[in-house]
C-alpha cells in the first residue's frame, strides 16, 4: 500500500490537515450551535491523526536520514494548521521523499549502525511495525486523553 517513503508521508499529511478542518469545524459549531461534542470528535480525530503523522515523520525521517531542519520542520509542521500539506511538497521538491524504503544495507557506512539495522528489520515486516507504531499512538492517545485536554477544559 505505502510502497514508498512518498506515499505514506503524503497520505498523513494529508490526512492531517483534513483532520484540522474536522478540529475547526467542531470549534465552530461547539461556539455558534453550542455542540461540545462537535469538538470531543473533532478533536479526537485530529490528536489521534496528529500522532500518527509525528510517528511518520519521524519514521520517513529515518529512512530518508535527514538532517536534524527537515526532520524538526516536518514535525512541527503538524502543530501549525495545514502546514504539513506545503511541507510534504517542499520536502518532495527538495528530493527528500525521493527513494524506496531502506530494506537493504548498501555500501553506506551508516547502513552498518544498531539504529539503521533496527530500521530495516522493521522495515523488512511492515505489518509488525505497523502494529507498533499503532500501538505506540494509541497508547501517547489514550495517556493524553486520561490527562485531558490543553487548558483543563473540554
Amino acid at each position: 500500500m505505502f510502497r514508498t517513503p512518498l506515499t505514506l508521508f503524503r497520505t498523513l499529511a494529508i490526512a492531517e490537515a483534513i483532520s484540522w478542518t474536522l478540529l475547526i469545524a467542531g470549534l465552530i459549531l461547539r461556539a455558534t450551535a453550542d455542540l461540545s461534542i462537535a469538538v470531543t470528535i473533532g478533536g479526537g480525530i485530529h490528536g489521534f491523526v496528529f500522532l500518527a503523522y509525528g510517528a511518520t515523520a519521524v519514521l520517513v525521517a529515518l529512512n530518508q536520514r535527514w538532517g536534524l531542519g527537515p526532520a524538526a520542520v516536518a514535525i512541527v509542521s503538524a502543530v501549525i494548521p495545514y502546514a504539513t500539506v506545503p511541507t510534504e511538497v517542499w520536502l518532495h521538491r527538495t528530493g527528500r521523499l525521493r527513494g524506496a524504503w531502506r530494506l537493504e544495507a548498501g555500501d553506506d557506512p551508516r547502513d552498518h549502525r544498531p539504529l539503521d539495522r533496527l530500521l530495516r528489520f522493521f522495515l523488512r515486516r511492515p505489518w509488525v511495525l505497523g502494529i507498533l507504531i499503532l500501538a505506540a499512538v494509541a497508547l501517547i492517545f489514550v495517556v493524553l486523553l486520561v490527562v485531558g485536554p490543553p487548558g483543563g477544559k473540554g
